[in-house]
């Protein structure tokens, strides 16, 4: 691998559970093997926090939907303080 991926986050243990572990070595989500039917196939059920945020069929992209789960929860929500009147044409004057 020539570029870091969030695969290289996971942790696994206990058997069939990848925990996902930032740099201060708390866990902000983890992966899980699942088999379903029909015929047995293998899935990855992808868990941030306590939620689960959907599921995939190979680990590489079940850590990857985690990881960028917990990349969005790192930035501020909601819209700006101020709009500069632009949402209400306030800031746009006829020239």
């Amino acid at each position: 691998m020539t570029h870091w991926h969030p695969i290289l986050a996971a942790v696994e243990g206990p058997t069939g559970t990848w925990r996902m572990i930032d740099p201060h070595g708390h866990e902000y989500g983890r992966v899980e093997i699942r088999r379903v039917s029909p015929e047995d196939r293998v899935v990855y059920k992808a868990v941030h926090g306590d939620e689960i945020i959907g599921w995939a069929t190979t680990l590489r992209l079940a850590c990857f939907n985690v990881h960028m789960a917990f990349l969005a929860s790192l930035r501020p929500g909601g819209a700006p303080a101020a709009d500069w009147g632009e949402l209400t044409g306030n800031g746009r004057r006829p020239g």
